[in-house]
């Protein structure tokens, strides 16, 4: 009988084996998806952190009737996103939208904004104007004036 109960205690190899099949599987269907929750969420914090600066923006504006230059003229420390790159802003100060320079740009290279462009330049930290661009693809960009605000692949 004592015997018997040692053999119940203890794990066979196929037991054993079976577990850690499990947990395997278990593990490549766990961290892709945390990955992606993760990452969606960085995303959704940008865009929150966007909307937040642009309403920042427009309360400096009934103050003074001119679009700040820079960041650094409604912050002490301008703000970073969460990838860790400060926050870009380019100020167009309302102009068409025929013009040229660092403009964000969309498919047809038409600027995405007349009043001024805000933007996080994404998870890998690079951006160039055109959104079409590889760089820029993954940009978290204001457009529209304001009427969009999210990837820039969803524009």
């Amino acid at each position: 009988m004592h015997k018997y109960r040692e053999y119940q205690l203890a794990f066979t190899l196929l037991e054993l084996m079976a577990t850690v099949a499990v947990v395997g599987i278990t593990m490549t269907v766990a961290v892709p998806s945390f990955a992606n929750y993760v990452e969606s969420t960085k995303i959704n914090t940008a865009i929150l952190d966007i909307t937040s600066i642009e309403a920042k923006i427009y309360r400096r504006l009934s103050d003074n009737p001119n679009y700040p230059d820079s960041l650094a003229d409604i912050y002490a420390k301008v703000p970073v996103d969460p990838w860790g790159n400060e926050y870009r802003y380019l100020r167009i100060n309302g102009g068409d939208k025929k013009g040229k320079g660092k403009k964000r740009k969309d498919h047809s290279l038409v600027p995405i904004n007349s009043d001024y462009d805000l933007y996080s330049s994404g998870p890998d930290g690079r951006s160039v104007a055109p959104l079409t661009a590889k760089h820029s693809r993954d940009d978290i960009v204001r457009a529209n004036n304001g009427g969009f605000i999210g990837k820039a692949e969803d524009y």
